[in-house]
């Protein structure tokens, strides 16, 4: 994995002004990836956004970790309901 795609934990806590341990729960629920490398911590930039989304449900909305996992996963559900809905309609216009 090419270090210029990750960005270290510790610049998020930073960055957004968290603590280290939520970062962590986020990692523990499965709501996010965490890869260490040399006993640093980093995230992955396709999960920055993620984290955003969850930070902002966490801070703004005050929705616990659980909450989260719930949210994450229906949104989950969503999108992949929506792709069965596209591939049904694609396969449908063939019939038209």
């Amino acid at each position: 994995m090419n270090l210029d795609d990750l960005i270290a934990t510790e610049e998020l806590c930073i960055r957004y002004k968290v603590e280290h341990s939520f970062i962590k729960s986020l990692f523990e629920s499965g709501l996010i990836e965490i890869v260490t490398i040399e006993h640093q911590e980093y995230v992955h930039f396709d999960m920055v956004a993620e984290f955003e989304k969850m930070l902002r449900l966490h801070y703004e909305l005050d929705i616990n970790l659980e909450g989260l996992e719930a949210i994450k996963h229906l949104l989950e559900q969503v999108k992949n309901l929506q792709t069965e809905n596209l591939q049904l309609r694609n396969r449908l216009n063939l019939y038209e």
